[in-house]
């Protein structure tokens, strides 16, 4: 790994050490990770403008995961809590401490993605009752 001096205004460098701390890790890991992520925030190339509250996840598979923006609150979630439980969109709100916004937006998503969240959906399940 290639070393790299960096500056921080102390105001920040004091809430990095904060954070860092509170998180069991040391700046320099804290740094790493927080440039790590946006640096995979910023390569999303499947991030559609009509759906700002929605952004992709690569989980442990290696898979693409479509989650409200901020929360890895995967939108075939959202899906189930409201076709499977018949919840609202202000109790899955609730539920889940996001907007109801958030919660149109993931069913929108669903909509026009309809076929992709149906069969995350499905695959889930098949692993669910294999491991009953």
């Amino acid at each position: 790994m290639a070393g790299y001096s960096l500056n921080l205004p102390i105001q920040l460098k004091q809430k990095v050490q904060e954070y860092a701390t509170q998180q069991g890790i040391s700046i320099d890991e804290f740094i790493l990770w927080a440039v790590a992520e946006k640096v995979g925030q910023l390569s999303q190339q499947f991030d559609e403008a009509r759906f700002p509250e929605i952004t992709y996840y690569r989980g442990a598979s290696g898979q693409l995961v479509p989650v409200l923006r901020g929360t890895r609150l995967r939108v075939q979630v959202v899906v189930v809590a409201s076709q499977k439980w018949g919840l609202s969109s202000n109790q899955i709100a609730l539920e889940y401490g996001i907007t109801e916004k958030q919660v149109n937006e993931s069913l929108a998503f669903y909509a026009a993605h309809r076929e992709e969240i149906d069969e995350a959906i499905a695959s889930e399940q098949t692993l669910e009752a294999a491991n009953v």
